[in-house]
């Protein structure tokens, strides 16, 4: 039996993580074969054209798609590997990525992310609107 994941100890190992630190990730949401990871968009986050970096984006996968299955594996997971297809530019105030495990076992789970784009008006505790613009499909392995 794995040991246990819980939201507290996976905000514990984001923090843990300088790059996810830089970047101002956090986790939204997680438990039951699920994680979200949110981040601001800020400047720093563009490209040339004024859209969010695939490298963030790619990264908000990762991570989102190896604590999803965290919650299902435990604790001591590395990715195994993902892709990731570009939808859309992403353009907005926040990025979220939104990963389920769709398939685990003992030692291996396979999930699914899609990645969006919170258009927000500025208006506290409004939730904003999502827009897709990449999903990812990503293989974690339990380390242990």
């Amino acid at each position: 039996m794995p040991a246990e994941l819980d939201a507290d100890l996976a905000r514990k190992v984001l923090d843990a993580q300088p790059f996810s630190r830089l970047l101002g990730a956090r986790i939204a949401a997680f438990g039951d074969g699920a994680a979200t990871l949110e981040l601001d968009i800020r400047d720093e986050h563009r490209q040339q054209n004024g859209f969010v970096h695939g490298g963030v984006l790619s990264y908000a996968a990762d991570n989102a798609i190896t604590f999803a299955a965290g919650s299902a594996l435990g604790p001591a997971v590395l990715t195994a590997g993902f892709s990731i297809q570009y939808v859309r530019p992403a353009v907005g105030a926040v990025l979220r990525a939104r990963a389920t495990v769709v398939h685990a076992g003992r030692r291996q789970a396979v999930v699914r992310c899609d990645l969006f784009c919170v258009d927000t008006d500025g208006t506290e505790g409004t939730e904003g609107t999502e827009t897709l613009c990449a999903v990812a499909q990503g293989t974690v392995l339990n380390s242990a």
